[in-house]
């Protein structure tokens, strides 16, 4: 059954980021072809399956061994974290600090500045796969599964259950493994789930917008790792293919952004930065690359 959230008020520093992003949006548009911008190696993982971005410029890289490392730009590590096996399941919050999934203990952790990891939230019977913090009102979204079956949980800030997303108007399931998650501009929850073989995008109130399954009859999409730009894009990483789809915030495919011609292996994860740039993870090296799509 679907829950709404209250809508509230935006405040008045929510306001001016809407101003900033509406004129960045007037401003930018996808650039001709797509420049790399930078590439280094996370150490201490085997492979990047997740990257997460604060406003500090470093970023967090994790493979499906639990190793959880951040880097500064140059790849130089500055700490790391042993966690429980997932793949999307660490984000970093409006006000700059890491939480992420313990799927095995089912909670959600929170590392303080002083470094100190402290128990934020606990799902219950649900083992929670994927995490995203909006750094613009400060919600956390999280990806759960129990019995085959999932779902997407919203929490405010402080951790107090919003909103639930489970089913659609006709009362089927949305969700199976929803094992990367996003937000969109627009408010829309764009969530990759393998098992689906989609992207699925349900809008603000949890009623469903659009499922994304690739392209042509015969592809069957196996989505990992998903991002959202300023301009309501949203890209998901297709691992088998090694190829990046970029599509509309209505879920129109607009092109395939990077593929193996461009020297892309195996692309799993994916992160936009504040300079509109994209990070790329792969799941066969611990190699980040950066990309300029943006004009």
């Amino acid at each position: 059954m679907e829950t709404v959230s209250t809508q509230l008020k935006p405040t008045e520093k929510q306001r001016k980021q809407d101003r900033e992003k509406s004129y960045v949006k007037q401003t930018l548009s996808l650039s001709s072809s797509v420049t790399k911008v930078r590439k280094y190696k996370v150490p201490g993982v085997r492979h990047v399956f997740h990257i997460s971005l604060g406003k500090s410029a470093r970023p967090w890289g994790s493979d499906s061994r639990g190793n959880l490392v951040q880097t500064d730009l140059q790849g130089n590590q500055l700490q790391k974290i042993q966690t429980s096996e997932s793949e999307g399941y660490h984000t970093v919050t409006q006000d700059g600090d890491l939480i992420y999934t313990d799927r095995k203990n089912k909670v959600i952790n929170r590392i303080t500045p002083d470094n100190t990891i402290t128990e934020f939230i606990k799902t219950g019977n649900w083992e929670p796969l994927s995490i995203h913090s909006s750094h613009i009102n400060g919600d956390i979204l999280v990806g759960m599964r129990k019995d085959n079956e999932g779902k997407v949980t919203r929490y405010n800030k402080t951790g107090t259950e919003i909103q639930n997303i489970q089913r659609n108007n006709k009362g089927q399931t949305l969700y199976s493994r929803p094992h990367y998650i996003t937000k969109n501009i627009n408010g829309d929850v764009c969530v990759s789930d393998l098992n689906k073989q989609a992207v699925v995008v349900v809008d603000k109130s949890g009623h469903h917008r659009f499922s994304y399954t690739g392209q042509g009859s015969e592809f069957y999409m196996y989505p990992y790792g998903i991002g959202t730009d300023v301009l309501g894009h949203i890209l998901v990483c297709e691992s088998i293919r090694e190829t990046v789809h970029l599509l509309d915030q209505d879920g129109q495919f607009l092109s395939l952004l990077l593929t193996p011609q461009q020297g892309v292996k195996y692309p799993y994860s994916v992160c936009v930065d504040d300079d509109n740039n994209l990070w790329v993870g792969q799941s066969i090296t611990n190699k980040v690359t950066v990309y300029k799509y943006l004009q």
